[in-house]
């Protein structure tokens, strides 16, 4: 049914294209919607093999290159001109047209200088956001991310990654919270926990490292990349998925019709429902697991095959034209292991890479029962060999639970790719009836103002269940002790910022159990310290 949907635009769009070129509805001009639609043109190329879509793709880039000048970018599509230059080196891939390439410069020359502006970064408080809005406008910098790889792409130019780390190591600095991401309701806000993320913002940023992690090959991408998809996207849908909010907040205590903290949203923002606050949302989540699923495996430029994140799949592909199936097995982010059974249609030789994240310390790699050497945390293990229908290869990633800081030396508590937060326990309450679906206010159903003892953490698990998500069911969890700090109180149904660490309190010691984020809709993630 939703592929019938969106057929309805695809086939209006690919038989309906102007005789200059131009696509789209003669009502509207701007360059901006076009770029999304190209992007979603060309992954429906990549899905059907449509042949309509190179065609149509080349005549549209063709009257756009000849009408810029005198039609320049604006707004939202000049600081999004670097997703219309990625379609236009897919397509280049293809074609070899020469005046592709006239176009990626075009739009760069038109469009927001990025790299620039993190050389100089300006945007370090949250109240410099509404100067200039486009510039600090959250989604705009989750689309942003991916400007340096889409530059290697065309220059080579090795110092286009650490542009990247720059890009992404400011929107840390400043405005980065436990969850892997950066505050953004809707503009860039700071560094407390209180402060929102939109959805918009966490998919897009995905897909970015998505497109970084293809070009550059760095398991830090791909740890990052796994700990936003493990965490800040499942933190922001309800269990069923026909719920969702658009500003998620790490600590977050309600879920209600608040003004606060919001630097610009409404008073909906982080209601979960059908389009809380604004739409784009509803539309637009959905690319966060598909394609999340489809970067799951790359290939080596020596044609190998990279196991470049984890999670259960299976994989079928020509690798040295012959067939190889790949079936991985495993509970990943939940448990340690990763099991790959490799069946190729006859006998072939090639490298199998796989990432062995910065954090597992003493990993071990075992193919057909055989040790690896060479298994180095934080790089990929390449594996050579001739591969037989049948080979497995099994790789350990040891999961410690760890304090990482945050604002106000508040401590997080992470395992593996995995956040982990204090369940507030939400009673839902229902707002307003949506259709098939419904608007939600949660309000908290347990004491929530800790401060935590990180010296004796402790890991449980249970069966992962078919909804891993989901607080009633948490298939790991995190045992730690802490105190109430009675200073720390809600504000507007706020939770103030963190208080400084390390604090005292002379509250009862209580036992606290941590379930993932992802799980926990109403939470606190990050806790003031316990002084010793």
């Amino acid at each position: 049914m939703l592929k019938a949907k969106a057929q309805r635009f695809v086939e209006w769009t690919l038989t309906h294209q102007a005789a200059d070129g131009m696509i789209g509805p003669a009502s509207n001009d701007d360059w901006w919607p076009r770029m999304v639609m190209v992007k979603a043109l060309a992954q429906y190329q990549e899905a059907t093999g449509d042949p309509r879509v190179l065609p149509v793709l080349t005549k549209y880039f063709k009257h756009q290159l000849v009408a810029m000048p005198g039609r320049p970018l604006k707004e939202w599509g000049r600081f999004r001109w670097q997703d219309e230059v990625l379609v236009i080196e897919w397509l280049h891939e293809r074609t070899q047209d020469p005046d592709l390439l006239k176009l990626a410069a075009l739009l760069k020359e038109q469009g927001y200088d990025w790299e620039a502006s993190f050389v100089d970064f300006k945007y370090t408080e949250p109240g410099e956001m509404h100067k200039t809005p486009l510039e600090t406008h959250g989604v705009n910098h989750g689309q942003a991310l991916k400007v340096a790889a889409v530059q290697y792409r065309l220059s080579g130019d090795k110092s286009e990654r650490a542009s990247y780390y720059r890009q992404l190591g400011a929107l840390d600095k400043y405005h980065g919270l436990p969850n892997g991401m950066f505050s953004c309701d809707e503009h860039l806000a700071g560094r407390s926990p209180s402060q929102g993320t939109e959805l918009c913002t966490v998919v897009e940023t995905m897909f970015s490292m998505e497109v970084a992690l293809a070009v550059f090959g760095d398991v830090a991408i791909a740890d990052r990349l796994e700990k936003i998809a493990f965490n800040a996207l499942p933190g922001t849908f309800t269990d069923d998925m026909w719920a969702h909010q658009y500003d998620q907040q790490a600590n977050q205590v309600q879920v209600g019709l608040n003004s606060k903290p919001w630097r610009t949203n409404g008073p909906e923002s982080n209601l979960y429902g059908l389009e809380p606050n604004f739409g784009c949302c509803t539309a637009n989540f959905h690319q966060g697991w598909p394609k999340f699923a489809a970067s799951l495996w790359m290939r080596t430029a020596d044609d190998g095959l990279v196991a470049a994140l984890y999670s259960p799949c299976e994989v079928k592909t020509m690798v040295r034209e012959t067939l190889v199936r790949v079936v991985e097995a495993t509970e990943y982010p939940f448990r340690e292991t990763v099991k790959l059974t490799v069946t190729p249609e006859k006998a072939v030789r090639f490298p199998l890479s796989l990432k062995v994240p910065a954090w597992a310390a003493g990993a071990t790699v075992v193919v057909n029962g055989k040790a690896e050497g060479n298994v180095t945390a934080g790089e990929f293990v390449r594996i050579e060999r001739t591969w037989e229908a049948g080979d497995v290869v099994e790789l350990t990633l040891p999961m410690k639970p760890v304090a990482t800081r945050w604002f106000n030396e508040a401590v997080a508590v992470e395992r593996g790719p995995l956040v982990f937060s204090l369940d507030l326990q939400g009673h839902w309450v229902k707002l307003r009836e949506r259709g098939l679906t419904a608007d939600w206010q949660v309000f908290p159903g347990r004491q929530w103002n800790y401060g935590l003892d990180v010296s004796g953490l402790r890991v449980s698990e249970e069966t992962v269940g078919p909804v891993p998500f989901a607080a009633a069911n948490a298939p790991v969890k995190i045992h730690a002790t802490g105190r109430r700090v009675n200073g720390w109180k809600p504000e507007d149904g706020v939770a103030l910022p963190v208080p400084v660490s390390p604090v005292e309190s002379s509250e009862p010691v209580e036992e606290l159990v941590l379930i993932p984020y992802g799980a926990a809709k109403l939470r606190i993630t990050a806790f003031p310290e316990l002084k010793g």
